[in-house]
């Protein structure tokens, strides 16, 4: 899961960004208005976490250009101000979910994955194929009856495989949705994360190596 952190208070950020990622998320930060547009300009994230108050830019001119620009990622938005009435605004600028400030982070957490399975069409709260299986909410996968220990980047390459539901996924579209901005490009750790992916699935073999790309 590919998420976008928009928050000015810097010791704030780099907490919940860490803890983000220790849940397996991969997390970039934007410190401002004007770097959050610029990242979602040249990153597709499935969850955009936005702090409304922002200076420059406002959290609310973001979400109406996420919003005109036909943006397809999911937003949460974050505020000190949690009224009903600051959360209808919130909302009734494009914003797919509300969070005041302060927040418990699990239910940070909860939001974020459940914002996630929500992209066009829906993607069911279990994934299947064939004895294989995902648990999307709780990141446990399951194969034949038998828990699978796997890594947070080996559950997210294989939630985009049995999500894309056949289609090949290159390298780069793991990469973008997996990982975050810090990965190297020209490494290969998607094709080492895939092998380790295959190793712990088992026999038989799921994942197909398709002209550059993986499929299930």
């Amino acid at each position: 899961m590919r998420v976008l952190l928009v928050e000015d208070h810097a010791k704030l950020a780099t907490t919940v960004a860490t803890g983000l990622r220790r849940e397996g998320m991969a997390v970039d930060v934007a410190f401002d208005g004007d770097d959050a547009l610029a990242h979602v300009a040249g990153t597709s994230y499935d969850v955009i976490v936005l702090d409304r108050d922002l200076p420059g830019v406002h959290g609310d001119e973001i979400c109406r250009t996420l919003l005109a620009d036909g943006c397809a990622s999911r937003v949460l938005m974050l505020t000190a101000a949690g009224t009903v009435t600051d959360r209808v605004e919130g909302l009734s600028l494009g914003a797919d979910d509300y969070l005041a400030k302060p927040f418990a982070f699990a239910e940070l957490v909860a939001r974020v994955r459940a914002l996630a399975r929500r992209p066009t069409p829906v993607l069911p709260p279990t994934l299947v194929h064939g004895d294989l299986s995902l648990d999307t909410g709780r990141r446990v996968a399951v194969r034949a009856g038998r828990p699978l220990a796997l890594g947070p980047k080996e559950l997210g390459v294989l939630e985009r495989l049995l999500a894309a539901r056949g289609r090949v996924l290159t390298a780069e579209e793991l990469l973008d949705a997996v990982w975050d901005e810090m990965a190297d490009p020209f490494t290969k750790t998607v094709k080492v994360t895939v092998s380790r992916l295959r190793a712990k699935l088992g026999d038989p073999q799921v994942i197909e190596t398709v002209a550059n790309g993986y499929r299930i």
